[in-house]
């Protein structure tokens, strides 16, 4: 008899390659885990590396209460050139000497961009307006708005300030950055606006997501590494890594896994998603309080 071949329950923490989109590792990853179920939290630009949280089977529960974090990244920005994506995968639509622009005006720009702000997103993006995605009107150029939303910069610094001279010849200035930010947020839309704020343009280089949430690169691993040998956080230790802990006794177990919504402690009352496990450390389910109630948001015991 041939042994059944069965994928583990958890999160796969991907460091993205440059060139792929999202899609694309999860298409790998059902190659690679053997199966459908394989979904992602947050997207990454195709440009982008970095960390791309998957889940695997029962795991891709977790993933939509899982994409409401905290990222990092680290990026290049280019002052003096504006493409039509707001990276460098566009084409570059102006330039404009930048050797000028002092690290003092730098960091006010920044200031300007740190913070709750409203940010409107690049055209050459997934959002979709009107049921049609951002960058399909834009590549067959159509004119339209894409309506600001508020984002949080919680920090934006730059490293590093580097001459640099464009293709063109154009005098430019690239910007090493790191930024701290809430989901949702485009990069690329910082560099632009900050390009824009200093008169000269800018656009994003490079892009390296460091962080999603609990999940950081030091524990990504790269699909040619995920090839020899599939690492899979359980997702006992996915959930406790980003939810609050409430440990029921056998009962209460016994009870919530009958659909029956038990009475949860004051202590997890707006604490957003939580999650609820037995005394013997099995993850039961994620729950939400809702009057004074676990509402059920996944169940996975």
């Amino acid at each position: 008899m041939t042994q059944k071949h069965t994928t583990p329950d958890g999160l796969v923490i991907v460091d993205k390659p440059s060139g792929f989109t999202s899609h694309d590792v999860v298409a790998k990853m059902r190659g690679i885990a053997r199966t459908r179920r394989v979904g992602h939290a947050g997207t990454l630009d195709p440009m982008a590396t970095g960390v791309l949280v998957l889940g695997v089977e029962r795991a891709t529960k977790l993933l939509g209460h899982l994409a409401l974090t905290e990222k990092e990244y680290l990026g290049t920005v280019r002052l003096g050139q504006t493409t039509l994506t707001d990276d460098a995968e566009g084409e570059i639509t102006a330039s404009t000497d930048a050797s000028k622009v002092t690290r003092d005006a730098i960091d006010a720009g920044i200031a300007k961009l740190t913070g709750d702000i409203m940010q409107v997103p690049s055209k050459v993006s997934a959002i979709k307006i009107d049921g049609v995605r951002s960058y399909k009107r834009a590549r067959e150029g159509e004119d339209f708005e894409i309506p600001a939303r508020p984002v949080t910069i919680s920090s934006f610094a730059v490293y590093d300030v580097r001459d640099a001279v464009a293709e063109d010849g154009t005098p430019v200035l690239d910007l090493v950055v790191s930024v701290v930010c809430s989901s949702g947020t485009y990069i690329r839309a910082l560099a632009r606006d900050l390009g824009a704020d200093l008169g000269v343009g800018g656009h994003l280089t490079a892009l390296r997501r460091t962080r999603v949430g609990p999940y950081k690169l030091d524990a990504a691993k790269t699909l040619d590494q995920l090839q020899q040998e599939l690492t899979v956080m359980p997702i006992a230790e996915a959930a406790t890594a980003a939810f609050p802990r409430w440990e029921v006794d056998a009962k209460r177990s016994r009870l919530l896994l009958n659909g029956v919504r038990l009475e949860i402690p004051e202590e997890y009352a707006g604490a957003g998603p939580v999650a609820v496990f037995d005394v013997e450390g099995r993850f039961l389910a994620l729950v939400e309080e809702h009057r004074g109630k676990a509402k059920s948001l996944a169940v996975f015991g």
